[in-house]
């Protein structure tokens, strides 16, 4: 019976030794066959297509018009008929200025009026009176022509009495200010009661037409060169109409809805900042924008054959881009590019480094290394284009 025993307990010592071999024989195997794994990426095809680039270049905005309100006679700020912010129309009061001086400048200059046209009347009366006498010979020809030359003094006078009271009218206008144009009132740093004259260095505030607004920025010299020899046009200005229409970004990052153009550019490069100034034109329905915002202004160019990737097939060493290209034999090779940025920053424009036709690795570059095989899985290039240009 204890023989019996031992031999079995020998059998499944035996039996259970064979099947711990067999499993790591079995393992082994499976490792290589998965470390002999290719692994599987999306590949594009690179194609020539057509695209728009943005351009983005800072501007300030100013309104159409930005008109300071200055007082031109001496007075104490009497009444102020707006609030700083409130759109006014042309013509609208805006301040009245307390000067007495010249309310009875006009009331001293109509009296003199009285009085010479008095003058006027008594040297009238004495021509009429002095002519039938020279003609019956009573009195000598002198006594009317001298009766003559004073009736004309006494007209010159009344002339220069009614000059007097005009010009006295218009000071006493200049104590009623109002808009010279429509608008939105700045600030207003003077209060009721204070003493303004036009020598006083703030205006009383500015009123902004800002119907239309300009934004203005700058380029630098090389790409006006650039824009010159890219542009048809003889002039300038024909170059500049040829430019299609541009958008303002605002400074929350929405777009501004109405379109504007490019309508000038200055004819001199400022030497201190090697740039020249632009404006763009903006229609501004409802003021949406006011005078003195910031912004970008976005210019498109269409490139009909661009060589376009996306920027996630990409990566960079030491400040230059590269992609990996895969080869017929399905490895890849990395291949230095030199590329512009477009506005939308999804995918580059190549310039240099990539030719049509070639296929690149769309994703998981970061994992790959010169030389690597890998499982190309072909991907619609429309389709990848038409996520990442949205």
């Amino acid at each position: 019976m204890l023989k019996t025993v031992l031999v079995s307990s020998n059998f499944l010592f035996s039996f259970f030794l064979l099947l711990s071999c067999g499993g790591k024989n079995d393992k082994a195997p499976a490792a290589a066959a998965q470390a002999n794994q290719v692994k599987d990426y999306p590949v594009i095809t690179i194609t020539a297509r057509q695209t728009t680039l943005f351009s983005d270049y800072p501007a300030t905005v100013q309104g159409q018009q930005n008109i300071e309100i200055r007082p031109k006679i001496d007075g104490y700020i009497e009444q102020i008929y707006v609030d700083e912010g409130s759109t006014v129309k042309k013509g609208q009061p805006l301040f009245r200025i307390s000067a007495p001086q010249y309310e009875q400048g006009v009331r001293t200059a109509q009296a003199n009026i009285n009085i010479a046209q008095a003058d006027v009347n008594a040297a009238q009366m004495q021509v009429n009176k002095v002519r039938p006498l020279v003609e019956k010979n009573i009195i000598s020809r002198y006594e009317l022509e001298s009766a003559q030359y004073t009736l004309q003094a006494r007209q010159a006078a009344l002339a220069q009495a009614r000059a007097t009271l005009a010009n006295a009218r218009t000071n006493l206008g200049y104590t009623r200010i109002t808009s010279p144009v429509n608008g939105v009132v700045g600030s207003i740093p003077h209060k009721i009661g204070s003493l303004v004259s036009s020598a006083t260095p703030e205006p009383l505030t500015t009123v902004s037409n800002i119907g239309n607004i300009y934004a203005y920025f700058s380029i630098n010299e090389k790409q006006a060169l650039e824009f010159s020899a890219n542009t048809k046009g003889a002039s300038v200005q024909e170059r500049i109409a040829t430019i299609p229409p541009v958008t303002l970004i605002l400074s929350t990052g929405n777009e501004f809805p109405q379109k504007g153009r490019i309508e000038t550019a200055s004819g001199l490069i400022n030497t201190e900042t090697g740039s020249i100034s632009v404006r763009a034109t903006f229609p501004n329905p409802g003021n949406i924008v006011r005078s003195g915002s910031s912004g970008v202004v976005r210019i498109p160019r269409t490139v009909d054959t661009a060589l376009l990737v996306p920027q996630k097939a990409t990566y960079e060493i030491q400040g230059k881009k590269f992609v990996y290209v895969v080869e017929s034999t399905n490895t890849v090779r990395s291949a230095e590019i030199q590329v512009m940025e477009s506005g939308n920053g999804q995918y580059f424009v190549v310039q240099r480094g990539l030719n049509p036709g070639e296929r690149v690795v769309l994703e998981g570059v970061a994992g790959l290394t010169e030389g690597a095989s890998i499982a190309a899985r072909p991907v619609n290039t429309d389709s990848v284009f038409a996520q990442v240009t949205k």
